[in-house]
């Protein structure tokens, strides 16, 4: 007789959706991705792989893949807006604490390697996809479909459901329709990619009065440049949004001028910046599991929002390894204990450290500058030990898998991190700095 193949519908076609849907193909699940958008041409611009996320993508057999297509990051540091440098990055060292170095890439060529990695018509753009029955052990789950060109209807049944669908998730308000959502963080942001100036730079990031500006190569020859400013939500500029870059980091030091006049104003990606300050009670109802944005977005200041949605995808199809007597609330229940804890406290942490980033009063910007300037007085290891709980996370194994020495679950992992252990790249307190290992 046959065997019954387990089927997993997932949510949005994402970065962690992605992830998660080669992750459960991988383990034996017929998988469909249902994404509203009508391509995968990623919003956003660059993305930074920690080591963390890097050994996630080991797992599904793509991180070779991906520091073979990645920028790696070199030796930067934090700068003050007229060039002084307030601290020096040294990626060696980095690399050494935590197994890898960080590397960059452009969010289209994750996503192309992501969906080479599945069978031919498992994502289907165009389709919009409501949860309209979360399902338990004993039924499944129902998921409503609508094509978006169309507005033909259907419905599909699963054993499992992933909303991986953003921060304003419709599977989450389905699932906890009593929880606040997402809140508006203070903060606007922009990214651009654009051709590298004629002269050469460092990478790094520069803090200024309520502003922030990054630079990063990557390896194709351009520039992935992102920009962060105290701004009222909904905010945008009364010209273009090239024009109000200008007027904000225009007489920054080099190469911020010249990567500026080499934007086209038509593609600068600006967004409020919101997060999920207010944890859910939960990662999972029924048969049905949140991951990424959609689970607990956070602030861009650590650079961890991707990387823990791909650490989500890969421990959500470690615990739904399909069996005979596979019962999702069990597996879904050690899905949440898993990775609530963890992502909470960066969500937290994340909060902090954006409100450290965007300070704006001149006493306390100096008294920033000034820590930031003492701590790297001492080298490198005062910085990378904010990364200790967050950079040098391993993914579970599976039964009967040898594991790596010192590999830790979730579990062992976010006690630490809650600690107050995990990665700013500089601690809250302003004794450290990120430039080269946080690029949004």
């Amino acid at each position: 007789m046959e065997q019954h193949q387990h089927r997993a519908v997932v949510v949005g076609a994402g970065i962690g959706g992605l992830t998660a849907a080669v992750a459960l193909h991988q383990r034996g699940w017929q998988v469909t991705v249902l994404e509203r958008a009508t391509d995968l041409t990623p919003v956003g611009a660059g993305i930074a792989l920690a080591p963390n996320a890097q050994r996630a993508l080991d797992v599904i057999g793509l991180g070779d893949r991906v520091r073979a297509l990645s920028a790696w990051q070199g030796d930067g540091g934090m700068r003050v807006p007229g060039g002084r440098w307030l601290a020096r990055t040294d990626a060696k060292a980095a690399a050494a604490r935590f197994g890898g170095p960080l590397v960059l890439l452009h969010r289209a060529t994750l996503v192309e390697i992501l969906t080479s990695a599945l069978p031919g018509g498992v994502v289907r753009t165009g389709v919009a996809a409501t949860v309209t029955d979360p399902g338990d052990d004993h039924r499944p789950a129902r998921v409503t479909t609508s094509d978006t060109g169309t507005g033909a209807r259907s419905e599909l049944e699963a054993e499992l459901v992933l909303g991986a669908d953003g921060i304003h998730s419709a599977t989450r308000r389905t699932l906890f329709p009593d929880h606040p959502g997402p809140r508006y963080s203070g903060s606007t942001s922009w990214r651009v990619v654009v051709p590298a100036p004629a002269r050469p730079f460092a990478p790094h990031e520069t803090w200024g009065a309520g502003r922030l500006w990054g630079s990063q190569p990557l390896k194709d020859g351009r520039v992935y440049a992102y920009a962060m400013a105290v701004a009222p939500a909904g905010a945008h500029a009364p010209d273009d949004e090239k024009a109000e870059l200008l007027r904000l980091f225009g007489d920054w030091h080099h190469p911020v001028p010249e990567i500026l006049a080499g934007v086209d104003p038509d593609r600068i990606l600006r967004h409020d910046v919101h997060h999920l300050p207010d944890a859910l009670p939960a990662f999972h109802r029924g048969r049905v599991a949140l991951l990424g944005d959609a689970a607990h977005a956070m602030m861009p200041s650590l650079g961890q929002g991707g990387n823990q949605a791909v650490e989500d995808a890969v421990v959500l199809a470690h615990h739904a390894r399909t069996a005979p007597d596979f019962l999702p609330g069990r597996a879904l229940a050690a899905y949440t204990a898993d990775r609530l804890p963890r992502t909470t406290a960066i969500v937290r942490k994340a909060a902090r450290t954006g409100a450290l980033t965007m300070l704006s009063a001149r006493p306390a910007v100096a008294l920033r500058s000034a820590a930031v300037s003492a701590a790297s007085l001492f080298g490198p290891g005062l910085a990378l030990r904010g990364f200790d709980g967050i950079c040098d996370w391993h993914p579970p194994v599976d039964p009967g898998t040898p594991a790596e020495t010192g590999t830790e679950t979730e579990a062992e992992t976010s006690a630490g991190t809650e600690a107050g252990t995990g990665p700013e790249a500089r601690t809250e307190a302003g004794t450290g700095t990120d430039a080269a290992t946080r690029p949004k």
